[in-house]
């Protein structure tokens, strides 16, 4: 789920006054803008979750080991998360509308790469450049709302179907991505991209260029950053694997810790950086940031494991799967909802620490699952109580993130809230799902392989004994996520002062305290 916030607020930093207005006689082009930007967005949130339905699918026709089916979610949310503020920057310096052709275009071909991969290899590759293309679009997506559409009415309106994609991205991903497992095969969930960024390419040409800024990319910035942060996921990953003193898990860290202090001394140093340090010297921003990571951490562990638990442990189809999700988005959209009209009564922490306590209560009591337990009586209304704490959360967030801040910092600070979500539930999963596979093969040895070996054989009693060790793994993996949940609680608690926010026109400025 995007975090977002669009607000006519990042426009004059991104638009020259002359290009406010739709150039006379585009008008009647609006509606085809409006679904080009749409289903954009559509595609590029979708994908964060559509991938989670298949996994089991995925795992079992291409033979993928535990560690490595968390790296086909990861693999996307690393080059997305570390590559989205350079794609934000690169449409300042070559024309929004030229890079969000150039992303749609890598996410088309990444696509189809996906689908057509033969081993996990190749898979995890195309994920990556999925990635890149989204961190390419989907900056300037909302900058090109600004140029395209008249402000007033048309704008508003394209802003509010933009956010709407973004809240409901999640949902269709989950339904969608069910349904084309059951019906047809794990490799539609790629090759559904590949008509709908064609559509989308051929409808750019309605879309008004933005001016061009000068200055430069931040390449040094982005390979440091973003390679410090996949050697960092690969050493987590694989300590968990082989251990804690293996020669290449420490190699790993230690590249980690190198490459990620390059990237703070770079952008320290840098007159052109991905990362303005400036950004983080204000509690609230830099405390909506830590929250942020936290929270991603939970709620990426959340769809993996459970879309796992589901359809591994209680037999769901992927379609059963994707709609037994349906009360978490149905609680989040209107915990959202909610949140959006209370932070002109309440200052950002008292609906966000609440949200935060609710959410752990949820993962707890995940926690508590058993190999038979019944999702009308236990899945449901815990999946229900999460998705309320998370929900009353982002509306927050993104307030404190971009709160107080330079205008033309605007545009990046929200980046930087996205940025740190898909961060953290890259981190979150690699954290968890080692644990998980720990605890996991603590009870059965490579319980995942003995399930499947149960399954065919039909030893039901090995299946049995492998299911509970997967369900002890998952609920183990819960408790660490609810765990990072009341983190997050505590750095909103003490780092975010921002009072309530003023009813101005919908802004999102918040007034500090």
């Amino acid at each position: 789920m995007s975090t977002d916030m669009p607000t006519d607020s990042v426009a004059p930093a991104d638009t020259p006054a002359d290009t406010l207005n739709t150039p006379p006689g585009r008008g009647r082009h609006l509606g085809l803008a409006l679904f080009v930007i749409a289903a954009a967005q559509l595609m590029v949130v979708l994908d964060a979750t559509i991938t989670n339905i298949a996994l089991p699918a995925i795992q079992t026709d291409l033979d993928v080991t535990d560690a490595n089916l968390a790296w086909i979610v990861n693999s996307y949310a690393l080059a997305f998360g570390g590559l989205l503020l350079l794609g934000g920057r690169a449409g300042d310096l070559f024309g929004r509308r030229r890079m969000f052709q150039a992303g749609i275009a890598v996410f088309t071909l990444a696509s189809l790469l996906g689908g057509l991969s033969p081993a996990e290899g190749p898979l995890i590759a195309a994920r990556i450049l999925q990635g890149v293309g989204a961190a390419l679009a989907a900056p300037s997506a909302l900058a090109l709302i600004t140029t395209t559409f008249p402000q007033g009415k048309s704008r508003n309106t394209a802003m509010g179907v933009y956010a709407a994609m973004g809240g409901v991205g999640a949902t269709v991903g989950l339904l969608l991505g069910g349904t084309l497992t059951d019906l047809l095969d794990w490799r539609w969930v790629f090759f559904v991209n590949i008509p709908i960024g064609l559509a989308v390419l051929a409808g750019t040409k309605t879309l008004v260029e933005a001016e061009r800024h000068p200055g430069r990319l931040d390449v040094p910035g982005a390979i440091t950053g973003t390679g410090g942060l996949i050697a960092l996921v690969y050493g987590i990953t694989r300590g968990g694997e082989h251990g804690w003193t293996d020669a290449l898990t420490l190699a790993s860290f230690t590249g980690a810790a190198a490459l990620l202090a390059a990237f703070l001394v770079l952008q320290a140093r840098s007159a052109d950086p991905m990362m303005p340090l400036r950004l983080l010297k204000d509690r609230n921003r830099s405390g909506s940031y830590a929250t942020m990571l936290f929270i991603g951490a939970g709620m990426f562990a959340t769809f993996y494991f459970l879309t796992l638990y589901m359809q591994l442990i209680l037999g769901y189809s992927p379609v059963k799967t994707g709609f037994a999700y349906l009360p978490f988005s149905f609680g989040m959209a209107a915990a959202a909802g909610i949140s959006s009209k209370l932070v002109t009564h309440v200052a950002p922490r008292l609906i966000a620490g609440p949200g935060l306590l609710v959410a752990a209560v949820g993962m707890f009591w995940f926690a508590t699952l058993e190999p038979d337990s019944s999702y009308t009586a236990h899945l449901m209304p815990a999946m229900f109580v999460t998705s309320l704490g998370l929900g009353a959360s982002f509306v927050p967030m993104t307030l404190g993130a971009v709160s107080g801040v330079a205008h033309q910092d605007t545009g990046i600070a929200s980046a930087l809230l996205n940025t740190a979500q898909q961060i953290g539930g890259a981190l979150g999963l690699a954290v968890l799902s080692t644990i998980a596979t720990s605890a996991a093969n603590d009870k059965v040895s490579d319980a995942a392989i003995t399930l499947y070996r149960g399954l065919a054989a039909r030893d039901f009693g090995l299946v049995a004994r492998a299911a509970e060790a997967l369900t002890h793994g998952y609920t183990m993996a819960f408790t660490a996520a609810a765990a990072m949940f009341l983190a997050g609680l505590v750095i909103t608690v003490l780092a975010i002062n921002a009072q309530r926010q003023h009813a101005e026109d919908g802004a999102p400025a918040v007034h500090m305290g």
